[in-house]
């Protein structure tokens, strides 16, 4: 893979959404040799545990280990400093928990980190803004959130960015205003991601990965275009073409 394409794999994350480390190992196994990174959710985790995550770190991969979690201050501090000793290359809280809460993440990767000798690299900390999946009726409607998506997005980056964490996730659609408003430098990652002619499945903002790349994202999030295509390496590595 020429350096340019490295590049652009490096900056895809492909969701592995299976029950279970076999179907898992499967598709990772498929993709030996791509650069990209793979996120770990909740369905693979709960099932597996940490060892799983420890097997795709051995196999050289970069790890997204994505928990979303939300909780008082003090419980999320010490998931966030298990975490952080795990290994994993980037891991989330939700932003709704509020400033408090995600500064307490950020304390305890820095005790985790910190506690290790600073060995390796700090995993990136970042906070879910709005779910992709998430309608204006859905934000209003049943959430009680006034305002349209956008603005919510970028207040709870804003919020995000104050309480000192890495960036957010968020729909491609908000990238734009997310980096005006918190700088160049603060990650975004964003699902709801459908290469050109893919079924949109549950998401309700999206882009294609092109697209979202152009609007100047960090990281696009990739599942069932790449996990459920007939040769899942195939989908990948023309994905990473079109870009």
């Amino acid at each position: 893979m020429s350096e340019n394409l490295t590049s652009v794999a490096e900056r895809i994350i492909v969701a592995l959404d299976y029950p279970n480390a076999r179907e898992a190992e499967a598709l990772v196994g498929s993709l030996e040799g791509i650069p990209c990174y793979l996120k770990v959710g909740m369905q693979l985790f709960y099932s597996e545990g940490p060892q799983f995550v420890a097997g795709l770190k051995e196999k050289g991969y970069n790890v997204f280990l994505d928990l979303k979690m939300h909780d008082i201050p003090n419980t999320v501090k010490g998931g966030a400093e298990s975490i952080t000793r795990l290994g994993v290359d980037m891991f989330n809280v939700h932003a709704a928990g509020g400033k408090q809460m995600m500064e307490a993440a950020r304390e305890g990767v820095d005790k985790a980190w910190t506690g290790a000798g600073r060995n390796g690299k700090r995993p990136l900390l970042i906070a879910v803004t709005q779910l992709t999946s998430t309608s204006q009726a859905t934000l209003n409607d049943e959430i009680g959130i006034a305002g349209t998506v956008e603005e919510a997005v970028v207040r709870y980056a804003e919020l995000t960015r104050s309480a000192g964490l890495d960036g957010v996730v968020a729909s491609a659609l908000e990238v734009v205003r997310i980096k005006e408003a918190c700088g160049a430098g603060f990650v975004t990652v964003t699902p709801g991601i459908r290469p050109a002619g893919a079924d949109i499945g549950d998401q309700s903002r999206i882009m294609t990965p092109s697209q979202a790349f152009a609007q100047g994202t960090d990281f696009v999030v990739i599942g069932r275009p790449i996990t459920g295509a007939v040769d899942p390496r195939a989908a990948l590595e023309a994905i990473v073409a079109s870009i």
